[in-house]
């Protein structure tokens, strides 16, 4: 293997109502799985959704947590929220598009799934905005200060 690969750690409060949103729903590929643990393939990176008794609580935004991926063909952005949408899976915010017209151009949408744990799916019309355009300020819905 000579790709580097994400890792992601995330609680959940039932394996199996995890495996069906993420394997059924997202399209995730499943891999080991136990009583306290399910590992799953979210395109290529290492999700890994731990049991917890502890309580979990949802948000009351979509910041400062959330992971997600960046769509390198627009396509599969489109494709991602097509399936999102006929699987009835929840939207924290719908797809938009932020930012039109400028070198940070991007569509995005966010999923919560059934623990509260916040997903951003986006695709950036230009890649040199994913690392580069230190010369703006501007992330995410933040006001730019």
């Amino acid at each position: 293997m000579n790709q580097t690969l994400f890792h992601l750690a995330f609680p959940v409060t039932d394996i199996a109502q995890a495996k069906a949103y993420y394997v059924d729903g997202l399209g995730c590929t499943p891999g080991r799985e136990n009583k306290h643990a399910l590992i799953l393939n979210l395109y290529g990176h290492q999700l890994v959704a731990h049991l917890t008794k502890e309580p979990i609580f949802p948000q009351k935004g979509i910041y400062p947590s959330h992971f997600g991926i960046i769509f390198t063909a627009e396509n599969d952005w489109k494709d991602l929220l097509e399936r999102a949408r006929e699987k009835k899976l929840v939207f924290r915010e719908a797809a938009k598009h932020r930012f039109p017209d400028s070198p940070l151009e991007h569509r995005t949408f966010f999923l919560e799934d059934p623990f509260y744990n916040l997903m951003e799916y986006k695709y950036y019309r230009y890649p040199e905005a994913v690392f580069g355009g230190s010369d703006y300020r501007s992330i995410g819905d933040t006001p730019t200060l």
